[in-house]
This record gives C-alpha cells, sequence and structure tokens, in this order.
C-alpha cells in the first residue's frame, strides 16, 4: 500500500522510554462493499471478463518446472466439473465434502462446489476415521471427493460406519476431474447458472471445522459474504505484499485450513498465480523452481528454517559467523521497529553496513533457498516469536505476522510493510471491529466473523455478546496505535497455588527458540510453582549428534542426557529472565516422545491440544512437583 494507515493507527512519535498507552477498541474502515446478491463465484468471472490470459494457477509440468493455467482455462474446467456434480446429484445447498492434499485439483472442485451452488466441507488429509465419521454425519455431506486412493478408502470406512450413504468421487489428477466432468456433459448452461447464482453474500459457502482443541470440533459457518467481500477489502488492505499481476505464491498448507484456502481464494480474484506444493519433501525444490514473490506459512515452517540454516552453518564450522549474522539482523531489525514506532533513529551507519556484509555472505544463501524472489511473508494460525521475526526482517524477508481463527475466515488483523509492530497482530483489516473486554478478552466484528457454528445454537448464544462480537477466547491488548497483541489463552491461563496468574504461550514461545526443542508444555495450575514438560525435534537431535561426537542418540537417550539438559537448562533460564520469579518456570522434564497429530496431541493445523497432553503425562507433571 501506498496511502496511510487507517488515522486511528497512526504512528507515534513519543520518547523511547515512554509506555505505551493501550486502548479498548479499534476499527478500520471498510474500502470494499459487494451488493448482497453477490457470491464468492463472481470474483472469478470478473477477472475472466477483465482478463482470460491472466495466469492464475501453475501445475508440475513432470521435468521440475511449472505450466501456467490460465483464467479461462480454469474457469472451463470449473463449469465442466460443477455440471459433473450437478449431474451426481449436488442440489443448491447441498453439502460436499472434500479430503485431499493441497493440489490445483482441490482449487477446481472448491470452485465448482459453489458453482454448483453446493457448500463445501473440508476435511484435513489427515484426519482419523472417526473424526471424518463426525464431520459427515455433522454436516450431512451427500457427496464427497477424495485426492487419493487411501483417502477415498477411509471416507468409504467412515461412511459405512456412520451408516450414511456418500457417494465419494476421485479428484486426484487431471484425469480424475475429467471423468468426473464427464456425468455433466448434459447439464445445460441455464441450469448451470441458476445454481451458481443461488447463494448470495449471506448465505454459507463452507462449513470449515475448528480444530477441537478444546472439545469436539465445530463446524464455523462462514458465508459467501465473510470470503468476497471480507476476502476483498484484505487484498486492497494488504496490496503491497499479496500484490497483483505478476505476483505469485507457493501454497503448501493443508487447503482444509480455512486461512489457506480463503488466502488461495484473495489470490485467484487479485490475478496472482498459485502454484502448490503437497509434500516437505519437494518444498525446496518447488520453492527454487516456482519463485514466489511472497509466501504464507505457520511459525512452526519459519521455526524450523530459522534452525536448520542455523544448524547448518555450525555444523560446516560457520556458527560464529552466522551468530553474528544473526544479531545482526535481528539489531537491524529492532532498529526499523523502534523508528517506525516514533521510538528511535533508526539503524546507524554501522548497523547498516555490517548488514550489507552480511547480506552478501550469509542472507543471500537463505533467501536463495525461499526461491530468491520472496519479498514477504506472512505468519498465521499460532503466534510468532518475536526474535524469529525480528530475523527474517533483516534478512530481507519481512514476515508480517496477522491474527485470525477459523472464526474470523483469513487474517482478521495484521502488519503491513510501512505500518509493521514485531510482537503485534497488527491492524484490524477493513471493516473490522476489535474490542479488548473488561476481562482481557478479544472481541471481534467486522465482514470476516463467521455467522455462527452448524447446528450449535446454544453455543452460538455463548460465542457472541449482545452487541454481536464474536468472543474468541483469547486475551490480548491493543495499543493507542490499533495494533493487537495477543497474549494468550484464557482456557490456558494458569493459577498457581500461590494466585499469581501465569500467560503460558509467551514462556513456551521463548524456550522454544532452543534449535533443540519441538514443543513446550507450560504447567503449575493449582500447584507452588510453574513447570514445564519439553519435547526434542529430531532432526536437531541429529545435527547436535553430529556436532557432538555421537554416531546416533535416541529421545531416550537423549531425555536423560545431561549436556542436552544442561543445554535446554540455558534456554529456559534464557526465558526465566523475562518474567517474575513466582511465573519462572522451576523445573522441567524432558519426554522421551514426540508430540505430533498422530500420537493425539496437535492438530491438523498444528495447534497443541493441551489438555489432551496433560491427561497423556499425567504423570510426568506430578513428577515434577514430588520430592
Amino acid at each position: 500500500m501506498t496511502s496511510a494507515a487507517p488515522a486511528a493507527a497512526q504512528p507515534t512519535t513519543e520518547p523511547s522510554n515512554a509506555p505505551i498507552k493501550a486502548i479498548t477498541e479499534a476499527t478500520t474502515a471498510k474500502m470494499v462493499s459487494l451488493d448482497d446478491d453477490a457470491n464468492v463465484t463472481d470474483g472469478l468471472l470478473h477477472l475472466v471478463a477483465q482478463d482470460p490470459s491472466c495466469p492464475v494457477y501453475a501445475v508440475p509440468n513432470g521435468a521440475g518446472g511449472w505450466i501456467d493455467v490460465s483464467a479461462a482455462r480454469f474457469l472451463a474446467q470449473v463449469r465442466s466439473v460443477a455440471r459433473g456434480l450437478i449431474a451426481c446429484g449436488v442440489e443448491p445447498g447441498d453439502r460436499v465434502a472434500v479430503m485431499s492434499p493441497t493440489s490445483y485439483p482441490w482449487a477446481v472442485v472448491d470452485q465448482a462446489i459453489w458453482f454448483a451452488g453446493g457448500i463445501s466441507v473440508p476435511i484435513y488429509e489427515t484426519s482419523s476415521v472417526s473424526q471424518v465419521v463426525h464431520i459427515l454425519t455433522d454436516s450431512a455431506a451427500s457427496l464427497a471427493l477424495a485426492g487419493t486412493a487411501d483417502i477415498a478408502q477411509t471416507l468409504d470406512w467412515a461412511a459405512s460406519e456412520a451408516g450414511v450413504q456418500v457417494p465419494v468421487h476421485s479428484i486426484r489428477d487431471d484425469a480424475a476431474l475429467t471423468a468426473l466432468a464427464a456425468y455433466g456433459a448434459q447439464v445445460p448452461e441455464s441450469q448451470l447458472e441458476d445454481y451458481r447464482t443461488a447463494a448470495g453474500l449471506d448465505d454459507v459457502a463452507t462449513l470449515v471445522y475448528t480444530s477441537g482443541t478444546t472439545g469436539t470440533p465445530a463446524g464455523a459457518r462462514i458465508t459467501h459474504r465473510n470470503l468476497a467481500e471480507g476476502g476483498a477489502n484484505i487484498v486492497e488492505f494488504a496490496t503491497e505484499i499479496i500484490g497483483g499481476s505478476g505476483s505469485r505464491t507457493l501454497l503448501f498448507l493443508p487447503l482444509a485450513h480455512v486461512l489457506a484456502r480463503a488466502v488461495q481464494l484473495m489470490c485467484l480474484h487479485a490475478g496472482v498465480q498459485v502454484a502448490h506444493s503437497a509434500s516437505t519433501a519437494t518444498l525446496l525444490q518447488d520453492l527454487a523452481s516456482f519463485r514466489p514473490t511472497w509466501l504464507l506459512g505457520v511459525p512452526r515452517v519459519f521455526e524450523k528454517v530459522y534452525q536448520a540454516a542455523s544448524a547448518k552453518a555450525h555444523a560446516q564450522g560457520k556458527g560464529r559467523i552466522f551468530e553474528a549474522a544473526r544479531r545482526t539482523a535481528i539489531a537491524y531489525s529492532q532498529a526499523l521497529d523502534e523508528a517506525a514506532a516514533g521510538r528511535g533513529e533508526g539503524s546507524s551507519r554501522r548497523l547498516r553496513a555490517q548488514r550489507a556484509v552480511f547480506s552478501r555472505v550469509v542472507y543471500a544463501k537463505l533467501r536463495a533457498t525461499l526461491g530468491g524472489r520472496a519479498r514477504f511473508m506472512i505468519s498465521g494460525a499460532s503466534s510468532l516469536d518475536a526474535e524469529i521475526a525480528h530475523f527474517f526482517t533483516g534478512v530481507g524477508v519481512p514476515v508480517k505476522e496477522g491474527y485470525g481463527l477459523t472464526e474470523s475466515t483469513a487474517p482478521v488483523t495484521l502488519n503491513l510493510p510501512g505500518f509493521t509492530r514485531i510482537g503485534s497482530v497488527g491492524l484490524p483489516v477493513p471493516g473490522s471491529t476489535v474490542r479488548i473486554a473488561e476481562d482481557g478478552e478479544v472481541l471481534l466484528r467486522g465482514p470476516v466473523v463467521f455467522d455462527g457454528y452448524h447446528a450449535a445454537e446454544q453455543r452460538n448464544r455463548e460465542a457472541f455478546d449482545e452487541e454481536g462480537f464474536f468472543r474468541t477466547g483469547d486475551l490480548g491488548a491493543l495499543d493507542e496505535d490499533g495494533y493487537l497483541r495477543i497474549t494468550g489463552r484464557k482456557k490456558e491461563l494458569i493459577v498457581t497455588a500461590g494466585g499469581k496468574n501465569v500467560h503460558p504461550t509467551p514462556l513456551e514461545e521463548l524456550v522454544r527458540r532452543e534449535p533443540l526443542v519441538s514443543q513446550v508444555v507450560i504447567v503449575g495450575d493449582g500447584q507452588p510453582f510453574v513447570g514445564a514438560l519439553i519435547t526434542l525435534d529430531p532432526e536437531a537431535l541429529a545435527s547436535w549428534a553430529r556436532l557432538n561426537g555421537r554416531t546416533e542418540i535416541s529421545l531416550t537417550e537423549a531425555a536423560d542426557d545431561e549436556q542436552i539438559r544442561a543445554q535446554i537448562q540455558r534456554s529456559v533460564d534464557e526465558a526465566n529472565a523475562s518474567v517474575s520469579r513466582a511465573e519462572s518456570v522451576r523445573r522441567f522434564t524432558i519426554l522421551d516422545a514426540e508430540l505430533t497429530e498422530a500420537s493425539g496431541h496437535m492438530t491438523a493445523s498444528m495447534k497443541l491440544r493441551r489438555h489432551q497432553v496433560l491427561t497423556d503425562f499425567s504423570d510426568q507433571v506430578d513428577g515434577l512437583y514430588q520430592g
């Protein structure tokens, strides 16, 4: 963006030692309004009318390169598949489940379901049969689309176990899409158009099931307004990041995640080209060949890139150079941040000179791993450690952190180029209001906020306050310029036996800076002091073993290794330095297991199932307070 930020979000000019003032509400004016009878399909039609040759997607060519898919070709394929869905019995308002890896076929069927008047129901490809049973039955899906043969089998088993009839069709590749389209050869254009225009802005476009970190997953009713009008406002707001013609991104997050799907739709409407990477095994090659101009990720992705760069440098005997480069990048970014907030004069000449040297010998290699053209990265889904955000900004690929939930469709706040406060999750997106309740809970209202939960009226009454604000369950604060900072979850607040309130997330983020650490779970509710359960990253552990002359070390051996404990203790001590003694981690235990989605301790969107961890490792928690 080249225009100024919203008036309420103008930078302050206070001295650096001035306290940050807080406000209780921030609003950004709406930039785009759509007609009530519009829906998400109109964006594709508008793009094709404006520029039918615009490359909107890219698919692998089988030889390490990519083939452009024009807007006109994409629309033709969407129409043919939509006819196929109609021939399969899909009527306006019917729910169609989609379970697939991130892929181009998913992009096609997402639009095709809407062209057929249907409601899409995304399912994570890693979901268990029991999870699929719940979604199929709760949503009353009439049809299911499978991205692989294994997924098709899972869907069949789930439908059988649920005792429901849900035909399953393959969307594994272009041939499968052609086969699906063949069913609809006789469906007339007039019927397709009637079905496509059946829904308006306030009708449900997709049922997206929450991650279930605190209970049974619920279907969030995401409307066409949430996706189309909310997305159009974000595109205008974040033009400098997302771009337009000539801009491109590589999506590798699961498209079952509302953020990835919403961003994909925004790209389509803005004419931004999208490619898909479905496997971590090929991600680096895909980045190198597609060369995106910006990227969307979650904090764990950026943490892994950061830690991998450090591990590689140390393994090559360049650890001291990397550490100096890391400190310089962070200092440079911090100086920019302070200057933008009116609390500093920016980077010194010496700091700029040091950064220029490291840019050539260190940062350039890291930028190359991202494809060499990335100008920005967006982080969402959970909180990003400020040190990592500063590092990438100093390297030359700023990470712009945003905030949102399934219930807010896409980011409801976002940091922008020129208007960034690292450590915050940014300003409200256009049309949205962020309010802080008396107890610190973050409340939301605006075009991106969902319509409520499917078939859950009691839950809906509890989810919204009397003014229609959605209760997020997150705790946060707004500074006087309207930047939101998330401090924790209401349900995750720990109250020690001494009555001290402890928000676990900030401490967990700080300890997780240690490359050996994969996950941290702060404990201590009702206990005399704060403790922690810590798991190790197997890849980082293997690198550590090589650097320390060990041929191999298992998670079980590492959990009791004094050298490893000492290294993690240093990270814990550094984290403790940022809080009071009553909030500090007094004891920790290293688990000889991983916390993963497969183990039942992480959601598919990489959120920690804290209650499940505390239940399954209750003996280890008890052990922290014995003796």
